[in-house]
Protein backbone atom coordinates (compact mmCIF):
# COMPACT_ATOMS: atom_id res chain seq x y z
CA UNK A 1 0.00 0.00 0.00
CA UNK A 2 1.62 3.32 -1.31
CA UNK A 3 0.83 6.62 1.15
CA UNK A 4 1.34 10.11 -0.50
CA UNK A 5 2.64 12.95 1.74
CA UNK A 6 3.10 16.45 0.75
CA UNK A 7 5.11 18.59 2.76
CA UNK A 8 4.80 22.21 3.14
CA UNK A 9 6.34 24.43 5.59
CA UNK A 10 4.23 27.01 7.08
CA UNK A 11 1.96 24.54 9.29
CA UNK A 12 5.07 23.29 10.76
CA UNK A 13 4.70 23.48 14.78
CA UNK A 14 7.37 26.32 15.91
CA UNK A 15 6.60 28.41 12.24
CA UNK A 16 5.37 31.82 12.49
CA UNK A 17 7.27 34.81 10.68
CA UNK A 18 8.42 34.86 7.29
CA UNK A 19 12.40 34.99 8.47
CA UNK A 20 11.66 31.36 8.58
CA UNK A 21 10.12 30.36 5.20
CA UNK A 22 12.03 31.82 2.73
CA UNK A 23 15.54 30.38 1.98
CA UNK A 24 18.61 33.05 3.39
CA UNK A 25 16.35 34.21 6.77
CA UNK A 26 18.25 33.90 9.64
CA UNK A 27 15.19 31.00 11.09
CA UNK A 28 15.39 28.96 7.60
CA UNK A 29 17.85 26.64 8.91
CA UNK A 30 15.98 25.43 11.91
CA UNK A 31 12.73 25.99 10.08
CA UNK A 32 14.22 23.32 7.36
CA UNK A 33 15.00 20.63 10.62
CA UNK A 34 10.98 21.32 12.20
CA UNK A 35 9.86 20.11 8.80
CA UNK A 36 12.10 17.11 8.22
CA UNK A 37 11.54 16.26 11.80
CA UNK A 38 7.25 16.06 11.02
CA UNK A 39 8.27 14.45 7.85
CA UNK A 40 9.92 11.69 9.34
CA UNK A 41 6.90 11.21 11.96
CA UNK A 42 4.66 11.26 9.07
CA UNK A 43 6.72 8.19 7.26
CA UNK A 44 7.07 6.32 10.79
CA UNK A 45 3.22 6.96 10.89
CA UNK A 46 2.59 5.62 8.04
CA UNK A 47 4.76 2.39 7.82
CA UNK A 48 2.95 1.84 11.47
CA UNK A 49 -0.20 1.73 9.67
CA UNK A 50 0.52 -0.78 7.20
CA UNK A 51 2.12 1.04 4.15
CA UNK A 52 4.55 -0.78 2.01
CA UNK A 53 5.82 2.62 -0.31
CA UNK A 54 5.63 5.67 0.89
CA UNK A 55 6.05 9.06 -1.33
CA UNK A 56 7.43 12.26 0.23
CA UNK A 57 6.99 15.60 -1.88
CA UNK A 58 8.54 18.96 -0.72
CA UNK A 59 5.94 20.85 -1.11
CA UNK A 60 7.70 24.28 -0.76
CA UNK A 61 8.77 27.76 -2.17
CA UNK A 62 11.69 26.32 -4.34
CA UNK A 63 10.11 22.56 -3.40
CA UNK A 64 14.23 21.57 -2.12
CA UNK A 65 13.48 22.69 1.64
CA UNK A 66 13.64 18.75 3.35
CA UNK A 67 16.91 17.83 4.54
CA UNK A 68 16.99 15.17 2.50
CA UNK A 69 19.71 12.88 3.98
CA UNK A 70 17.85 12.55 7.50
CA UNK A 71 14.30 11.72 6.23
CA UNK A 72 13.66 8.21 6.56
CA UNK A 73 15.36 6.05 4.30
CA UNK A 74 12.35 3.80 3.58
CA UNK A 75 10.62 6.84 1.32
CA UNK A 76 11.34 7.97 -2.00
CA UNK A 77 11.30 12.28 -1.90
CA UNK A 78 9.97 14.33 -4.92
CA UNK A 79 11.89 17.70 -4.73
CA UNK A 80 12.78 20.83 -6.89
CA UNK A 81 11.00 22.41 -9.48
CA UNK A 82 9.22 23.58 -11.21
CA UNK A 83 7.16 21.04 -11.73
CA UNK A 84 3.76 20.83 -13.75
CA UNK A 85 1.48 19.29 -10.59
CA UNK A 86 3.15 21.65 -7.95
CA UNK A 87 2.65 20.25 -4.46
CA UNK A 88 0.98 17.09 -5.60
CA UNK A 89 3.32 16.04 -8.25
CA UNK A 90 4.30 12.13 -7.28
CA UNK A 91 0.39 11.51 -6.30
CA UNK A 92 -0.51 9.42 -8.71
CA UNK A 93 -3.54 6.37 -8.64
CA UNK A 94 -0.97 3.95 -6.70
CA UNK A 95 -1.75 5.88 -3.70
CA UNK A 96 -4.28 4.33 -0.65
CA UNK A 97 -4.14 8.19 0.78
CA UNK A 98 -2.68 11.43 0.56
CA UNK A 99 -1.41 13.39 3.59
CA UNK A 100 -1.04 16.66 3.72
CA UNK A 101 1.40 17.75 6.13
CA UNK A 102 2.23 21.65 7.62
CA UNK A 103 -0.42 23.07 5.63
CA UNK A 104 -1.62 26.50 5.84
CA UNK A 105 -4.67 29.48 4.98
CA UNK A 106 -5.95 30.62 1.82
CA UNK A 107 -4.81 33.60 0.79
CA UNK A 108 -7.08 36.26 2.31
CA UNK A 109 -8.13 33.89 5.20
CA UNK A 110 -7.63 34.30 8.39
CA UNK A 111 -4.70 32.37 9.68
CA UNK A 112 -0.75 31.57 9.96
CA UNK A 113 1.13 32.75 7.11
CA UNK A 114 -1.97 32.59 4.73
CA UNK A 115 -1.62 32.75 1.08
CA UNK A 116 -2.64 30.54 -2.08
CA UNK A 117 0.68 29.55 -3.80
CA UNK A 118 2.01 32.66 -4.53
CA UNK A 119 2.17 35.76 -2.25
CA UNK A 120 1.60 37.77 -5.94
CA UNK A 121 -2.00 36.57 -6.11
CA UNK A 122 -4.45 38.01 -3.58
CA UNK A 123 -7.09 35.24 -3.94
CA UNK A 124 -7.69 32.46 -5.77
CA UNK A 125 -10.91 30.99 -6.71
CA UNK A 126 -12.43 27.51 -8.32
CA UNK A 127 -16.27 27.77 -9.45
CA UNK A 128 -16.75 30.75 -7.07
CA UNK A 129 -15.32 29.44 -3.84
CA UNK A 130 -11.78 30.71 -2.33
CA UNK A 131 -9.50 27.81 -2.39
CA UNK A 132 -6.87 27.10 -0.58
CA UNK A 133 -3.80 24.73 -1.53
CA UNK A 134 -5.24 21.64 0.03
CA UNK A 135 -8.40 22.11 -1.55
CA UNK A 136 -6.52 22.55 -5.05
CA UNK A 137 -4.14 19.46 -4.28
CA UNK A 138 -7.50 17.36 -3.12
CA UNK A 139 -8.83 18.10 -6.28
CA UNK A 140 -5.99 16.70 -8.16
CA UNK A 141 -5.96 13.67 -5.51
CA UNK A 142 -9.67 13.10 -5.83
CA UNK A 143 -9.65 12.99 -10.21
CA UNK A 144 -7.04 10.32 -9.18
CA UNK A 145 -9.57 8.63 -6.57
CA UNK A 146 -7.23 9.20 -3.54
CA UNK A 147 -8.50 10.59 -0.57
CA UNK A 148 -6.88 12.95 1.85
CA UNK A 149 -6.65 11.34 5.11
CA UNK A 150 -4.84 13.73 6.83
CA UNK A 151 -4.19 17.19 6.98
CA UNK A 152 -2.05 19.32 9.54
CA UNK A 153 -1.51 22.82 9.98
CA UNK A 154 -3.10 25.47 12.24
CA UNK A 155 -6.62 26.11 13.58
CA UNK A 156 -7.37 27.64 10.65
CA UNK A 157 -6.83 25.61 7.74
CA UNK A 158 -7.49 22.27 9.84
CA UNK A 159 -11.50 23.71 10.31
CA UNK A 160 -11.62 24.13 6.41
CA UNK A 161 -10.01 20.44 6.02
CA UNK A 162 -12.83 19.10 8.68
CA UNK A 163 -15.53 20.74 6.42
CA UNK A 164 -13.57 19.88 3.08
CA UNK A 165 -12.35 16.32 3.37
CA UNK A 166 -14.55 13.56 4.50
CA UNK A 167 -13.32 11.74 7.33
CA UNK A 168 -9.84 13.47 7.36
CA UNK A 169 -8.46 13.23 10.56
CA UNK A 170 -6.36 16.51 11.16
CA UNK A 171 -2.99 18.00 13.62
CA UNK A 172 -3.58 21.20 15.07
CA UNK A 173 0.38 22.03 15.69
CA UNK A 174 -0.33 25.48 16.39
CA UNK A 175 -3.36 28.47 16.54
CA UNK A 176 -3.06 31.16 14.73
CA UNK A 177 -3.00 34.56 16.58
CA UNK A 178 -1.84 36.82 13.64
CA UNK A 179 -0.21 36.18 10.02
CA UNK A 180 3.00 35.78 11.35
CA UNK A 181 2.12 35.20 15.31
CA UNK A 182 1.25 32.00 16.91
CA UNK A 183 0.17 29.85 19.80
CA UNK A 184 2.19 26.65 18.64
CA UNK A 185 2.82 22.88 20.07
CA UNK A 186 6.31 21.93 20.83
CA UNK A 187 7.65 20.05 18.20
CA UNK A 188 8.18 16.94 19.96
CA UNK A 189 4.57 17.17 21.15
CA UNK A 190 3.55 17.72 17.54
CA UNK A 191 5.82 15.12 15.82
CA UNK A 192 4.26 12.35 18.08
CA UNK A 193 0.49 13.65 17.52
CA UNK A 194 1.49 13.80 13.65
CA UNK A 195 2.72 9.67 14.04
CA UNK A 196 -0.45 8.48 16.00
CA UNK A 197 -2.80 10.00 13.32
CA UNK A 198 -1.42 9.19 10.07
CA UNK A 199 -0.78 5.66 11.51
CA UNK A 200 -4.38 5.34 11.92
CA UNK A 201 -5.44 7.18 8.96
CA UNK A 202 -3.40 5.05 7.19
CA UNK A 203 -4.83 1.74 8.89
CA UNK A 204 -8.56 3.12 8.18
CA UNK A 205 -7.54 4.35 4.67
CA UNK A 206 -9.75 1.45 2.53
CA UNK A 207 -12.80 3.10 4.45
CA UNK A 208 -12.34 6.49 3.05
CA UNK A 209 -13.29 7.76 -0.34
CA UNK A 210 -12.36 11.22 -2.80
CA UNK A 211 -15.59 13.33 -3.37
CA UNK A 212 -16.59 13.71 -7.17
CA UNK A 213 -14.58 16.51 -8.99
CA UNK A 214 -16.88 18.95 -10.61
CA UNK A 215 -17.49 18.68 -14.35
CA UNK A 216 -16.32 22.63 -14.98
CA UNK A 217 -13.59 24.16 -13.19
CA UNK A 218 -13.68 27.87 -13.41
CA UNK A 219 -10.57 29.31 -12.52
CA UNK A 220 -10.24 33.19 -10.99
CA UNK A 221 -7.23 34.57 -9.80
CA UNK A 222 -6.73 38.02 -8.06
CA UNK A 223 -2.92 39.14 -8.75
CA UNK A 224 -1.34 42.03 -6.91
CA UNK A 225 -0.19 43.94 -9.53
CA UNK A 226 -1.07 44.56 -12.70
CA UNK A 227 1.94 44.36 -13.99
CA UNK A 228 2.03 40.56 -12.51
CA UNK A 229 -1.95 39.96 -14.60
CA UNK A 230 -0.65 41.37 -17.75
CA UNK A 231 1.78 38.74 -18.51
CA UNK A 232 0.20 35.98 -16.86
CA UNK A 233 -3.06 37.47 -19.56
CA UNK A 234 -0.69 36.00 -22.59
CA UNK A 235 -1.00 32.43 -21.53
CA UNK A 236 -3.51 30.33 -24.03
CA UNK A 237 -7.21 30.05 -22.71
CA UNK A 238 -6.81 32.79 -19.95
CA UNK A 239 -9.25 35.49 -19.85
CA UNK A 240 -9.28 38.93 -18.87
CA UNK A 241 -12.17 40.21 -16.11
CA UNK A 242 -10.94 43.14 -14.89
CA UNK A 243 -7.17 44.82 -14.20
CA UNK A 244 -6.37 42.62 -11.72
CA UNK A 245 -8.35 39.27 -12.24
CA UNK A 246 -7.91 36.65 -15.11
CA UNK A 247 -10.13 33.31 -15.74
CA UNK A 248 -9.68 30.13 -17.33
CA UNK A 249 -11.78 27.37 -17.92
CA UNK A 250 -11.19 23.96 -17.69
CA UNK A 251 -12.54 20.64 -16.97
CA UNK A 252 -8.94 19.02 -16.75
CA UNK A 253 -7.72 19.05 -13.48
CA UNK A 254 -3.96 18.91 -14.77
CA UNK A 255 -4.65 21.16 -16.99
CA UNK A 256 -6.00 23.55 -13.92
CA UNK A 257 -2.94 23.05 -11.95
CA UNK A 258 -0.61 23.61 -15.47
CA UNK A 259 -2.44 27.35 -15.58
CA UNK A 260 -1.78 28.23 -11.97
CA UNK A 261 1.82 27.14 -12.59
CA UNK A 262 2.11 29.37 -15.43
CA UNK A 263 0.25 32.18 -13.66
CA UNK A 264 2.37 31.78 -10.50
CA UNK A 265 6.15 31.96 -12.19
CA UNK A 266 4.81 34.99 -14.71
CA UNK A 267 3.44 36.99 -11.60
CA UNK A 268 6.71 36.34 -10.18
CA UNK A 269 8.59 37.55 -13.03
CA UNK A 270 6.25 40.72 -12.93
CA UNK A 271 7.49 41.27 -9.11
CA UNK A 272 11.11 40.55 -9.97
CA UNK A 273 10.49 43.13 -12.54
CA UNK A 274 8.81 45.59 -10.25
CA UNK A 275 11.32 45.64 -7.32
CA UNK A 276 14.30 45.60 -9.54
CA UNK A 277 13.32 49.29 -11.34
CA UNK A 278 12.28 50.80 -7.54
CA UNK A 279 15.90 49.67 -6.44
CA UNK A 280 17.12 51.39 -9.36
CA UNK A 281 15.67 54.95 -7.97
Amino acid sequence: MQVYISVDLEGVAGIATFDQILRGGSGYPRAQSLMTAEANAAIRGAFAGGATEVVVSDSHGTMDNLLVAELDPRARIVTGGPRPACMAQGLSRDAAVAIFLGYHAAAGAPGVLSHTFSANFTQLRINGKPMSEAEVNALYAADRAVPVGVLTGDDQICAVAREAFPGVRTVETKTAIGWSATDSLQPATACAAIEDVVAEATAAASHLSAPPVPEVLDLEVGFASALGADLAAVTPGTQRLDALTLGYRTSDVDELLRAIMAWYYLAALAAQQTAALAARR
